[in-house]
């Protein structure tokens, strides 16, 4: 997988203007033995693989509009937790995949579920959060275009990425921590109707079957059809399997 490194990726950040050279952002590195990082996150307009490795190349005008955008600002503003929390290593799914390759992104896709699996931290990111709290119950008048709900537990890839992870911490709008998967599995369970013992990791080897999985899916948005089978495929290997 390539990995973002973070204090290479503050220091370009912070040396933008005078930056005369590119710098080694991203770094192919197995996902088994690196310590690392995951941001969990709504798209929105967003920075990619190649302008991520080519910023300081482009013409200045090119530049200052990718950096300007939302998605890059998640990229800095993710990279901040992660090393407060010691890692030096970041994986973003907009940014570390080179969706310019039909391989690479089949190999992401197919290897997703063990990357969150593996993964020390994912950082959840809910950029229509505004207070310090976790949401405990429905504000149709907040969010009232994801079931009264924050958006980002409506996407279809938010089931692994809060399941596969042992440790889960969730942000607000500003990067405000809100809560940690652990302490808030319950309140997780009333959005999700996931069991906390699926949350939490304590189900001693227990199986799952097809349909409880696909019961947590049911008000699941992807963007592509397909994406929702692909975002089921690790679950489905994880928990119906015999141990």
């Amino acid at each position: 997988m390539k990995l973002l490194n973070v204090e290479v990726e503050l220091c370009r950040e912070k040396d933008i203007q005078q930056a005369k050279s590119e710098y080694d952002v991203l770094v192919e590195l197995d996902c088994e033995t690196t310590s690392y990082a995951i941001l969990s996150h709504q798209w929105g307009a967003e920075v990619t693989y190649k302008e991520m490795i080519g910023l300081t190349k482009m013409e200045e005008r090119k530049r200052d509009e990718v950096r300007k955008r939302d998605g890059y600002q998640k990229i800095i503003k993710s990279c901040e937790p992660a090393k407060k929390d010691g890692y030096g290593w970041l994986w973003i799914d907009t940014c570390c995949i080179d969706k310019r390759s039909s391989a690479e992104l089949s190999e992401a896709i197919n290897a997703m579920y063990r990357w969150y699996q593996n993964v020390r931290v994912c950082y959840a990111y809910r950029n229509d959060v505004y207070k310090s709290t976790m949401p405990t119950e429905r504000n149709g008048r907040n969010f009232d275009q994801s079931n009264g709900w924050p958006e980002w537990f409506t996407r279809g890839w938010t089931l692994q990425e809060l399941i596969a992870p042992k440790q889960v911490k969730f942000f607000n709008k500003d990067w405000v921590p809100v809560g940690t998967k652990q302490h808030v599995a319950p309140v997780l369970t009333d959005i999700t109707g996931i069991p906390c013992e699926v949350l939490t990791g304590n189900l001693a080897g227990k199986r799952l079957s097809v349909a409880q999985i696909m019961s947590w899916a049911a008000g699941q948005v992807t963007t592509r059809e397909e994406d929702r089978g692909y975002s089921l495929m690790g679950l489905t290997w994880r928990f119906t399997r015999r141990h």
